[in-house]
């Protein structure tokens, strides 16, 4: 019979200590250690990879480099899902043994973007486990999405042991788990809560024994908390071979899937989707609905404070409206208002070009959004977001046909960016017809012709170009 003791652990990172603390001493966190009943002999219920035929007494041989053989067509070979922005984010389709965790807000989409692309795989055979929803709501899903399958089979269940039950009868191609954090194994003792920290440790372990074992690709959605960080011991994100955020906010049709951790492709990659009453439909050029239409006052002058700057995501760039306002302020500290872009360099930026150029932004308060709810960390944006404080402050509009591309020095220079050529070939398909970027591109950098290209040096030499 197994001997049982009991310890702490962080909710954060899954750090074990024999007694409480305030502080994890692993992590740093506050009040995150919380009480848990572990075993120290041989758990009651068992190992749950016996379920599915999987031998947990294998011993490993440690090999050389050169022992190791690796089939190079199975290595390579990846599941094409049906959404190619699911791909992109994915670095290319669904490796095969591979752990992936989807997580995101309520109501997101995340069952409806992982259901509407099972659906449209007839190949493979496929195993959905829900813990939340019923069967008869994800058959009103599906209708509603208008798609039906003979080859996903729907059970829904919260204990692991009956989940490896029906993977060692049906034998799927993909399992899904929809929620990681309803899924409860017997082999740990005390039975600890769904959602726990030993729980959801334990459950995640056996899954990933299994998809490498077996070679299925399993796929695990998880909650966040509050704070918008995905909910469980931080052990879970270091499990897993792929992290998925599905960011937005439920109330716009816009969603952003994003990848914060890949072991098989790019980490900057996002695909983003459009919410509408038959799921979600690709946005395959983001660039149309993050720019507005040029607009105007009553007369059809161009308004100021626009201006539109060339990101990179991953290998993907997209054009970005940097909106800036700057009025007059009535308080003694002036207001900086930031949306979608990091305030501490934007409070560089005001700096630069207070010092660099001479306008004064001291008493001035200062608002700047990203148009269309986008987080933007490029550096790249750096001249777009200057360009549009100073025709904000000046009050004069940046000339039509115009897009940016580069990084702003603390001296007021101007730095030039990765793949300029793929920038400036975005905007130009956009029907943009001057582009300001760094006067020291490299040479061997191919920019494409059919568009004017300013290159400037310094801040002062771009805005004399502009508000001359």
């Amino acid at each position: 019979m197994a001997k049982e003791k009991t310890a702490f652990f962080c909710s954060e990172c899954g750090a074990e200590s024999p007694k409480w603390a305030g502080r994890c001493p692993e992590c740093g966190a506050w009040n995150t250690m919380t009480e848990q009943r572990v075993s120290t002999g041989k758990a009651p219920g068992g190992s749950a990879s016996a379920l599915w035929g999987g031998d947990a007494s294998t011993k490993s041989a440690p090999l050389t480099v050169n022992q190791i053989n690796v089939d190079e067509e199975s290595a390579a070979m990846r599941i094409k899902m049906p959404s190619v922005e699911l791909n992109r984010v994915l670095g290319g389709g669904l490796v095969a043994g591979s752990l992936v965790l989807l997580g995101g807000e309520p109501g997101i989409g995340k069952s409806t973007l992982l259901l509407q692309n099972l659906l449209c795989i007839r190949t493979k055979r496929i195993l959905y486990v829900s813990g939340e929803e019923s069967a008869a709501q994800l058959k009103l899903r599906a209708d509603r999405l208008g798609r039906g399958s003979d080859n996903i089979y729907i059970v829904c269940e919260t204990s692991l042991e009956t989940v490896f039950e029906h993977v060692s009868s049906l034998r799927p191609e993909i399992l899904v788990v929809d929620s990681i954090q309803t899924i409860t194994t017997d082999s740990l003792p005390s039975s600890p809560p769904p959602g726990s920290v030993s729980q959801v440790r334990a459950c995640a372990a056996e899954l990933l024994r299994y998809a490498k074992t077996a070679g299925v690709p399993v796929m695990l959605v998880g909650h966040i908390t509050k704070d918008g960080t995905l909910a469980g011991p931080k052990v879970l994100e270091h499990m897993v071979d792929t992290v998925l955020v599905f960011e937005g906010d439920a109330r716009h049709s816009y969603r952003i899937l994003r990848t914060s951790k890949n072991r098989f492709g790019p980490t900057s990659e996002l695909g983003i989707y459009e919410m509408g009453a038959k799921g979600l439909r690709e946005v395959p050029n983001p660039s149309e609905i993050l720019i507005t239409s040029p607009a105007g006052d009553a007369n059809g002058t161009p308004l100021s404070g626009i201006a539109i700057g060339v990101a990179l995501q991953g290998r993907r760039p997209i054009l970005i409206e940097a909106q800036a306002l700057v009025s007059a302020s009535p308080y003694a500290t002036p207001q900086r208002s930031v949306t979608g872009f990091d305030s501490k360099r934007l409070n560089m930026l005001i700096a630069v070009i207070e010092k660099r150029l001479g306008l004064r932004l001291d008493k001035k308060d200062v608002f700047l959004n990203i148009a269309g709810g986008f987080k933007a960390n490029d550096p790249a944006l750096d001249l777009a977001v200057a360009a549009a404080l100073i025709s904000a402050t000046l009050d004069a509009p940046v000339p039509q046909g115009f897009c940016f591309a580069g990084e702003v020095g603390l001296s007021g220079e101007i730095r030039p960016v990765t793949s300029p050529a793929s920038r400036i070939r975005e905007a130009r398909r956009l029907g943009f017809t001057d582009a300001v970027v760094a006067d020291n591109i490299p040479k061997d950098e191919v920019i494409p012709y059919g568009i004017r290209l300013h290159r400037t040096a310094r801040l002062d030499a771009a805005m004399k170009l502009l508000f001359a």
